[in-house]
C-alpha cells in the first residue's frame, strides 16, 4: 500500500517545483530544506531534551519515502542528517556538547570513512585531511567526519565554516545532493569534540541503510505516480491500434508488475525499519537484514526499468520527470550500504557455517 503524503500536499510541491533547481545547482534548494526544517525533518533524531523529535527507525523510513516521492535528493539530504546527528549521539555524551544542540533543527551533515588523521596534543586535536561525497555539506551548520586519531577509530564534531567545501559531485543521479568534498587542513578542534567509536549496534547500522534506501523507495514512487498519471491521460501506446494506454492487456501487465516491485520495495523497507528497533535484534540477524535491503534496491530499480518501457524513449527527454527518478533511483540504490554482492557473499558466509 503507498505511504500516505506525511508532509502534507504543500510541502511536496514545493519539493517538486524546485527539484529541476536543485539538479542544476548541484546542491538542494534553499526553499526545499526550509520546508522540511518547518515539517521538523531535520529534528527526527535530535534528542527530544533539546527540543527534538528522536522517531523510530520505521518513521524515518515513512518520511524520508515521502519526501524522495517528490525530489529524492532533498530526501536523501534529510536521510544524511539523521544518519549524523544519531552518530552524534552514540559517539558522544551529549551533556559536554550542548552547542551541537543549540538549534534543534540543524542541518548535519557527515562521513563515516575515516578520510582524515588527528593528532592529539595539550590544546586539542590537529586534524587534517578530505571527506568526499558529504551530502548536504554546503547547507549543514556542523559536520560529525570520521577520522583516525593516534591509531583509533574516532569521530569529530565540526563546524562546516571550520571547512572547507570542493565542489566535486558532478553526478548523473542525486544530483541535488550537493555531496561535495569537505577539507580541513591543520584545524585544531577541542578533545571534547573527538570521540573514539565502538563498533555501532545492528540496529543503528540499520537505520543508516534505510536512511538510503527510503529515498529510493521515494523515488520509484514518484516515478509510479507519473505513470499513473499517462495511464489516466488520453496517451496511447504508439505504433498500435489503442486508443489508450489502459486498453492494453500488456500495458497492464506491466503496470501490475511495477506497481507490486515497488510495493514489495516499501513493504520490505517497514520490515527492516520494524526490526531494526524490535528489542529483540541480534547480530545474526544482519547478513539476512542487509540481503532483504538489497533485494529492495533491486525491486526499486526492476520497476522503473518496467515504467520507461511503459512510457518509451519520451521517458528520457530530460523535461520528463520519468528520466529523473530512474537516475536517482539508479545512482541512490548502488550507495554501499546497498551492495547486492556483498550482501549474498555474507549472507552466504552465515549459512555454510550453520547454526551456532
Amino acid at each position: 500500500m503507498s505511504i500516505d503524503y506525511i508532509i502534507g500536499d504543500e510541502t511536496s510541491g514545493i519539493l517538486r517545483t524546485h527539484a529541476e533547481k536543485a539538479e542544476r545547482d548541484d546542491r538542494p534548494a534553499a526553499e526545499s530544506l526550509e520546508a522540511l526544517r518547518k515539517n521538523g525533518i531535520f529534528a527526527l533524531r535530535t534528542p527530544r531534551r533539546y527540543g527534538g523529535a528522536w522517531a523510530g527507525t520505521e518513521t524515518v523510513a515513512r518520511r524520508l519515502t515521502d519526501l524522495g516521492r517528490a525530489c529524492p535528493s532533498t530526501a536523501w539530504i534529510a536521510g544524511a542528517c539523521v544518519t549524523a546527528k544519531n552518530i552524534a549521539v552514540r559517539c558522544f555524551p551529549d551533556s559536554l556538547i550542548p552547542e551541537f544542540w543549540a538549534d534543534p533543527d540543524a542541518i548535519v551533515c557527515g562521513m563515516g570513512v575515516p578520510a582524515a588523521r588527528g593528532e592529539s596534543g595539550p590544546e586539542g586535536v590537529r586534524v587534517s585531511g578530505r571527506w568526499p561525497n558529504v551530502s548536504g555539506c554546503e547547507d549543514a551548520a556542523w559536520a560529525v567526519l570520521a577520522l583516525m586519531v593516534d591509531g583509533r577509530f574516532s569521530f569529530a564534531l565540526i563546524p562546516v565554516a571550520d571547512l572547507a567545501v570542493e565542489r566535486t559531485w558532478h553526478m548523473a543521479g542525486m544530483r541535488g545532493t550537493g555531496s561535495h568534498t569537505l577539507v580541513v587542513e591543520g584545524t585544531m578542534v577541542p578533545a571534547e569534540r573527538i570521540a573514539a567509536a565502538d563498533p555501532f549496534h545492528v540496529g543503528d547500522l540499520l537505520l543508516y541503510a534505510v536512511t538510503v534506501l527510503g529515498p529510493v523507495v521515494g523515488a520509484a514512487r514518484g516515478a509510479l505516480d507519473a505513470i499513473n498519471a499517462m495511464f489516466a491521460s488520453d496517451r496511447k501506446p504508439f505504433m498500435s491500434s489503442y486508443s489508450r494506454m489502459a486498453e492494453s492487456p500488456g500495458a497492464r501487465h506491466w503496470l501490475a508488475e511495477a506497481t507490486h516491485l515497488v510495493n514489495r520495495a516499501e513493504n520490505t523497507m517497514l520490515a527492516i525499519a520494524h526490526a531494526a528497533d524490535s528489542p529483540g535484534l541480534a547480530e545474526a540477524d544482519s547478513p539476512r537484514l542487509h540481503m532483504d535491503l538489497a533485494d529492495a534496491a533491486r525491486d526499486c530499480r526492476a520497476a522503473v526499468e518496467r515504467m520507461l518501457d511503459l512510457h518509451g524513449a519520451s521517458g528520457f527527454n530530460t523535461a520528463n520527470v520519468l528520466q529523473r527518478f530512474w537516475r536517482d533511483v539508479s545512482v541512490g540504490s548502488r550507495h554501499p550500504h546497498l551492495n547486492p554482492y556483498l550482501a549474498v557473499e555474507r549472507f552466504g558466509s552465515t549459512l555454510a557455517r550453520g547454526p551456532a
